[in-house]
């Protein structure tokens, strides 16, 4: 779609309410020809105390022009908030002119549509209100709006918990076995890079080890500790031991209520490995079949079967973890809403206390959009989670995290679901945005949150593994960046 922006430039919340609204659709900034039709004006005026936004809007014969005069309040970045809510909402209700479609989660775009029902329920605003306000503030389906106020409590319970110098930990294992079909991470098969991860190994150790002396320097409590990937099991059990040796050598554990490490991929999971797990005081591992179908996995590309799980879960449990996760992603390629549901029946057979239910997001760089494979369509995906949500309440789990990515199957989302008391704490401060996260590894994304506030610096490691084992200097210069954050903030 066509898109012309007069005067402003707020190109980040137009384009993503393009993709949420028209799925598919890409921008296009170029002039707007005669007798086009697929084009989009958003004009913004702006005035002492008001933002005056107008879109017209031309979509496959249909065209709708929408006016919205917006009040401005507060300080600079409360009124940039302002802005961009008042040009989505109006881009939202053109758009809606035309289609005729609400979306599950309405003009909501991002990775956290749950946010604003957080923000309202810690100003004391009751859940029926928040609710409402979800829905004819921001046109999210009432199911939708329901959940949001579940998970947005849940976000609020462990943020009275955070103090402003409490930080999370996460250490990133850029390898896997194979290439799954949906996959767009930074993840190498050991298969094509064996070579490189000793040397990873080495540089994550090192890494680990500067980041905690400077966070003893600035005196920061670490709450939460996740290792994920990739596949950490991808390491061997003598490599596992060796980062998880230097996290806690280095950090203060006292503080610390979870330590997380994700299984993953059940061909990767070995008793030598989950020793050394449960020898290290791992409070949660996760195993990530992500669907049950033997011939679904085969369309993803993984070596294992269905059998192959029962076998690793069977071993886990013999460790006794305190927790144990289990994901699943619905929409996969040759997937059917019978064979989900035969899936997420076999994985509550097992009793874990965490399951996270995905919904496929078709993501650039995936084997799915470079080959073309067949995926189930919106209506099959929304048959497979409208089965998912009664089925685990109905088990005793309820929903604590969500969060939602591009390009995802009919504008779902991610759930997190689980026992009461079984919430993995790192899950909901990451995706809630609660405190800052120090990340080591490869593509490792440090975030440093202002606490209260929706503010929030980053910092990049290098992306790809090779290239991590190269410039220490630009992990320790993130490590530097993390430390004057937090002297300046004199908390």
């Amino acid at each position: 779609m066509k898109l012309e922006l007069r005067g402003h430039d707020e190109r980040y919340v137009v384009e993503q309410s393009l993709m949420n609204l028209f799925p598919g659709e890409k921008p296009v900034y170029e002039p707007i020809g005669p007798g086009e039709d697929n084009w989009a004006v958003i004009t913004v005026d702006d005035a002492p105390g008001l933002c005056r936004v107008t879109v017209e809007l031309s979509h496959q014969g249909k065209t709708a022009s929408q006016h919205l005069d917006a009040p401005l309040s507060g300080t600079d970045f409360e009124q940039e908030g302002q802005r961009r809510h008042a040009i989505g909402r109006c881009f939202f209700l053109a758009a809606r002119a035309v289609t005729g479609d609400t979306p599950p989660w309405g003009m909501l775009t991002g990775v956290r549509p749950d946010k604003p029902a957080t923000w309202a329920l810690a100003e004391g605003r009751a859940p029926e209100d928040v609710r409402t306000m979800l829905e004819q503030a921001y046109f999210v389906t009432p199911d939708r709006a329901a959940l949001a106020v579940e998970t947005g409590a849940a976000a609020l319970a462990v943020s009275r918990d955070l103090a402003p110098r409490d930080i999370a930990v996460y250490v990133g294992i850029p390898f896997c076995p194979t290439r799954c079909a949906y996959c767009s991470f930074v993840s190498q098969s050991v298969e094509k890079s064996f070579a490189l991860v000793e040397p990873y190994v080495d540089a994550l150790v090192a890494e680990i080890r500067a980041g905690g002396e400077m966070v003893r320097r600035a005196g920061l409590r670490v709450r939460a500790f996740y290792m994920g990937g990739g596949t950490p099991t991808t390491l061997t059990a003598a490599q596992m031991d060796r980062v998880l040796t230097a996290w806690e050598a280095s950090f203060d554990r006292d503080g610390c209520r979870e330590v997380t490490v994700e299984a993953g991929r059940p061909d990767t999971i070995t008793a030598d490995k989950l020793a050394v797990l449960q020898s290290h005081g791992v409070t949660r591992i996760s195993v990530n079949p992500q669907t049950m179908e033997d011939h679904v996995l085969r369309a993803i590309g993984r070596r294992h079967t269905a059998a192959a799980i029962d076998e690793a879960m069977e071993l886990v449990g013999r460790y006794r973890f305190p927790h144990v996760n289990m994901d699943l992603i619905a929409g996969l390629p040759a997937d059917s809403p019978e064979g989900f549901c035969r899936s997420l029946d076999r994985c509550l057979d097992y009793g874990t206390d965490n399951v996270t239910v995905h919904t496929l997001a078709l993501k650039k760089g995936s084997r799915i959009l470079l080959e073309g494979l067949p995926v189930p369509g919106p209506e099959d995906v929304a048959a497979m989670l409208d089965y998912a949500a009664p089925t685990l309440r109905g088990r005793g789990y309820a929903p604590y995290y969500l969060y939602r990515q591009k390009y995802m199957s009919g504008s779902f989302e991610n759930i997190g679901w689980s026992h009461p008391g079984a919430q993995c704490l790192y899950n909901i401060e990451i995706m809630s945005e609660l405190c800052s996260i120090l990340s080591f590894g490869a593509g490792g994304s440090t975030k440093m949150v202002v606490p209260g506030t929706n503010r929030i610096q980053r910092a990049f490691n290098p992306k790809y593994p090779k290239e991590y084992i190269e410039r220490p200097e630009k992990c320790l210069a993130n490590q530097a960046e993390f430390a004057a954050f937090y002297a300046s903030l004199q908390l």
